[in-house]
């Protein structure tokens, strides 16, 4: 029993550093609700989260996420950097800072998680603590209250499928000095976009795209977060029904 004990503790360790975690079923019944929304979800009378984010809701029980999307997955984006020569090194899933006191170099580090069930919801979240996994729980706890719906279409003139596997037309994000644009692309096209952000499109549960970049793109956090809000504008755009037929986006009922 001890030696399988071991050998569980050194593959969960790779796990984190590799940005992988093995997802535990939610424990409904023992879950005690502190808000009011989560005292609804507890009771069933919400049984969907898009009535959450329909209605401006606001989540602040990570839990709740939990208790409505069971098929969430999620990620951590490579946005710091491990230690190299002479300034150099590779894409790290954590950002490590310190801070120098008298009594020596106080390491932080900081996380970025997203999590998606690839059917149209996604959130974005950023942790930070002295240690490792503290921040990446922050990171993922916080991206599911940031949980978002992303519309979705088909508005390429090069295709008429009217499925929804890419955006109903063109929209902008942006944060700092980076501006992300993604444009809608026919079927088959996919992901033509930067790595990290493909990540993110996927959990989105977008499948086809163009996409324009302007600005400092080398700042990572600043490039996750315009993605992260070019994806927000997409259900401010207001449509008429039948504009929303033309394009292929499909509405669920409540």
């Amino acid at each position: 029993m001890v030696g399988r004990d071991k050998k569980y503790r050194k593959k969960q360790d790779t796990d984190i550093r590799m940005g992988i975690e093995t997802k535990k079923p939610f424990d409904f019944d023992n879950w005690k609700p502190k808000t009011a929304l989560g005292k609804q979800v507890k009771a069933k009378e919400i049984k969907d989260i898009d009535y959450i984010l329909n209605n401006g809701l606001n989540i602040m029980e990570a839990e709740i996420v939990d208790a409505l999307l069971p098929n969430l997955e999620h990620d951590l984006l490579l946005f710091g950097q491990s230690k190299g020569k002479f300034g150099g090194g590779k894409r790290s899933i954590w950002r490590q800072t310190q801070k120098k006191t008298k009594e020596g170099n106080r390491p932080s580090f900081a996380a970025m998680a997203l999590v998606g069930d690839k059917e149209g919801h996604i959130g974005l979240g950023f942790g930070k603590a002295k240690e490792t996994v503290p921040a990446r729980e922050k990171a993922i706890r916080n991206a599911k209250v940031n949980l978002i719906k992303v519309v979705k279409g088909c508005g390429s003139w090069e295709c008429g499928c009217k499925l929804p596997h890419s955006v109903p037309y063109r929209v902008e994000g942006k944060c700092g000095s980076v501006e992300v644009a993604l444009i809608p692309a026919p079927k088959g096209t996919g992901l033509c976009i930067e790595k990290e952000l493909k990540k993110i499109l996927t959990h989105a549960g977008i499948k086809d795209i163009y996409s324009q970049t302007f600005g400092q793109t080398t700042t990572k956090i600043n490039f996750i977060y315009a993605c992260f809000d070019a994806l927000k504008n997409l259900s401010k755009m207001k449509l008429r029904a039948g504009q929303k037929t033309k394009l292929g986006i499909e509405e669920k009922e409540i």
